[in-house]
């Protein structure tokens, strides 16, 4: 494993989409090296539960990279999380993380796993040997009352089970690092990897402060101001700026970086180049 962790996210291809476009993106990341590579898994219908079984059987035996699925649990009920788990163990597949997931408002939810730590108590028990990952918001999760809150609700999901913590993104270090502060000083022990994002539109800006309430500083306006009409400069612009963010949290001390990299192979290797001199080798994370 490396030393801070590195690792990698990737989604099955829009539905309609050949499937086979997934394999553009993992050749495309032949020259990076993860010490694990996650598989989104959408709202959980059935269709989705094959793809993100597919790919994942698939980067665990063809491309020999350990994998953490992805699992979501309004629309679960315990038969479908037992398959599901199932499956991925008979893939391969030795780890999961565990989401609450986003409400579909044409489904009604299952009420069987109401929250993530729910999921990942079922998880626990049911199947010990999987190791168990969760999802953290620096910021606040959008839906909490407050920090307090989503903190001892975080520390549910770690004493349900969870070892090791996944961030959903942000723009500003400061604001990861004082949440990681906070974590630690309620009890929560296990690693907490941050999640960076490169910025490659301005409407992905958006959508990312809508749905994650996520803070712009003045340092990433400013860049949405100069290039924002320029997609190649802002590309290029938002591979410095994740790399920038990733070279201080490396020499903040952070226990991992995991890179979401919206199957976008080219931007994924640009930031590996700029960075992996900064990540020392060990033993892998998971098998």
């Amino acid at each position: 494993m490396h030393r801070p962790a590195f690792s990698l996210e990737v989604f099955p291809p829009r539905r309609h989409a050949p499937i086979g476009t997934i394999y553009d993106t993992l050749d495309g990341l032949e020259d990076v090296d993860p010490d694990f590579i996650s598989v989104t898994y959408g709202t959980g219908r059935s269709a989705d539960r094959t793809a993100t079984l597919r790919i994942a059987r698939t980067i665990h035996d063809e491309y020999r990279i350990p994998v953490v699925a992805h699992l979501t649990a309004q629309y679960l009920d315990r038969n479908q999380a037992d398959e599901t788990l199932d499956a991925f163990e008979a893939a391969g597949v030795h780890a999961v993380l565990a989401l609450r997931g986003d409400r579909d408002p044409d489904r009604p939810p299952t009420d069987v796993f109401a929250h993530a730590s729910d999921l990942t108590a079922y998880i626990a028990d049911t199947h010990p040997d999987m190791t168990i990952y969760g999802a953290c918001y620096p910021e606040c999760h959008p839906q909490s009352k407050n920090r307090k809150d989503d903190i001892g609700a975080l520390k549910l999901k770690v004493d349900a089970g969870a070892k090791r913590l996944i961030s959903q993104l942000f723009y500003d270090d400061d604001d990861f690092l004082s949440f990681l502060e906070i974590a630690r000083a309620s009890g929560i022990a296990v690693p907490i990897e941050a999640g960076i994002m490169s910025v490659t539109d301005a409407a992905q800006v958006g959508r990312m402060v809508r749905l994650c309430s996520s803070r712009v500083p003045r340092s990433l306006s400013r860049i949405l101001e100069r290039w924002g009409d320029d997609p190649s400069a802002l590309r290029e612009a938002g591979i410095i700026y994740a790399s920038q963010q990733i070279t201080d949290l490396v020499a903040q001390g952070v226990d991992g970086i995991h890179l979401y990299t919206m199957n976008r192979p080219a931007i994924t290797r640009r930031i590996w180049a700029n960075t992996r001199g900064l990540f020392a080798t060990g033993t892998n994370a998971i098998d």
